[in-house]
Order: structure tokens, then C-alpha cells, then sequence
């Protein structure tokens, strides 16, 4: 019996020094990275000049507003282009002056495409 609590204690000295020859200190920290290569800050771009339009090619609006309804007369360089016709109850019209420029032409939209003629047969 003697004999197994030799050879108990001598194997529990021989496992706790192979445990204790295995652990090592802690690797020592890298050294630190150094910071990538960045270079000068380009200057800024050039500011291009103030764009300024040309005040003859800008829309002139007149707005006159009436009981009944809301006129806007259109003109680009002091030449009348359209009048818009807001009544106060109903959609709004546009008024092209002809080439001749004495009498007007009625158009329901801006746009120049075929319009069908189409009526509201029942509304809820």
C-alpha cells in the first residue's frame, strides 16, 4: 500500500511540474502600428462665379386677382407669352395670343397634344 501512495504522490509531481513547464508568460504586445501615410489635405475647388441669368430671358408674372376669379399674364423680354384664368369655382384656362397678336386662343392645359373630346355622363 505503501508502494501505490509512493507511485500516487510521485505521478501527482510529475503531472504538477509538466503543467508548470508548460505555462508561459504572456507574449509581450505588439509594437504599436504606426498610422498609414495620408497625405496633405487637397486645397479646395475653385467657387465657379454666380451664375446670373439673363433678366430679359426671365419670366415676368402679373397677378390680378378679381372676384371671381385670378388672372396671370405671362411675358418673357416684354412679349406676352399666355394668360392663365383661374375662376373661383371651376378649372383653370389658358389664353395664347395668335401670331397677329389681336385675339386669343383658348387652351384647357399647357400642353399642345390631341385633345378627345370627353363628357362627365354621372358623378357620385
Amino acid at each position: 500500500m505503501l508502494q501505490r501512495r509512493v507511485l500516487a504522490l510521485s505521478c501527482a509531481l510529475v503531472l504538477a511540474t509538466l503543467a508548470q513547464a508548460q505555462t508561459r508568460p504572456p507574449p509581450a504586445p505588439p509594437p504599436p502600428i504606426p498610422p498609414p501615410y495620408a497625405p496633405s489635405p487637397a486645397p479646395p475647388a475653385p467657387v465657379p462665379p454666380d451664375i446670373v441669368g439673363d433678366p430679359d430671358l426671365e419670366p415676368q408674372v402679373t397677378i390680378v386677382r378679381r372676384e371671381a376669379e385670378t388672372v396671370e399674364e405671362v411675358r418673357v423680354g416684354g412679349e406676352l407669352r399666355y394668360i392663365r384664368v383661374t375662376p373661383r369655382f371651376g378649372l383653370p384656362y389658358f389664353l395664347f395670343p395668335t401670331p397677329n397678336g389681336q385675339a386669343f386662343i383658348r387652351r384647357d392645359s399647357l400642353g399642345t397634344g390631341l385633345s378627345v373630346p370627353m363628357w362627365q355622363l354621372f358623378s357620385w
